[in-house]
């Protein structure tokens, strides 16, 4: 390569350089921002979950102390000075009914779940637990019971079965045996029912007089 080559090489190298620079120094500023950024935020987001779990931490320790009240007034009045929302105040919800319903304030326990379930800001899985929970409790409108179990039981329902027991339950106490037991053998026989509830529907059929289906033998072949 001769001189004259090498000579424009390196201006070119030098041009280039130059310019390179120059970007930086017109540009650079933007992608000290990005960093900026990106390290700011997560800064943030670490300081906002910090502050989340230390909230969720602090709600855990006062459920826990108002559940080890002994007496149920107390324990009911301390779960209520719990400040929660969302998910935990379903939870703080369906603790307050339960100590209600202990009580024997049955309708005050109702109340308190019917909150829960007309609630937009509740997630819809503690909804429907609050849901079931209400049709159970023994309230004086059982039509009303009925029609909840009735939409609580549809297909895709997360608590279907449990919902058709209770149905099954409504019936017997309208002397509907038959009504009763067709909706046993319904629970009895669905693929996802649980074994404690089989053995629930089994007892309750055996005690209505209905005779178990006789468990199927395999048998070998050659």
């Amino acid at each position: 390569m001769s001189n004259s080559d090498s000579f424009i090489d390196e201006v070119t190298e030098e041009v280039r350089r130059e310019k390179l620079y120059g970007y930086l120094r017109r540009y650079g500023w933007i992608a000290v921002a990005c960093v900026l950024l990106l390290v700011g935020g997560a800064a943030f987001n670490e300081y906002r979950n910090a502050q989340a779990g230390s909230a969720a931490e602090a709600t855990g320790d006062a459920l826990l102390e108002a559940l080890n009240e002994n007496e149920p007034a107390a324990r009911a009045a301390r779960i209520a000075e719990v400040q929660t929302e969302g998910a935990a105040a379903a939870v703080t919800a369906l603790l307050t009914a339960a100590t209600q319903q202990e009580t024997g304030e049955i309708e005050a326990a109702h109340a308190t779940l019917s909150g829960v379930v007309t609630n937009a800001d509740i997630p819809p899985i503690y909804k429907d637990l609050a849901a079931i929970k209400a049709a159970m409790l023994p309230i004086a409108d059982t039509a009303a019971r009925e029609a909840s179990l009735d939409a609580l039981s549809q297909p895709g329902q997360p608590f279907r079965l449990l919902a058709l027991e209770q149905l099954a339950y409504l019936a017997l106490e309208r002397g509907e045996t038959d009504a009763a037991l067709t909706t046993l053998r319904q629970i009895e026989e669905d693929a996802s029912v649980t074994r404690g509830l089989r053995e629930r529907v089994q007892s309750l059929m055996v005690a209505l007089g209905e005779p178990l289906p006789e468990p199927e033998t395999q048998t070998e072949t050659e």
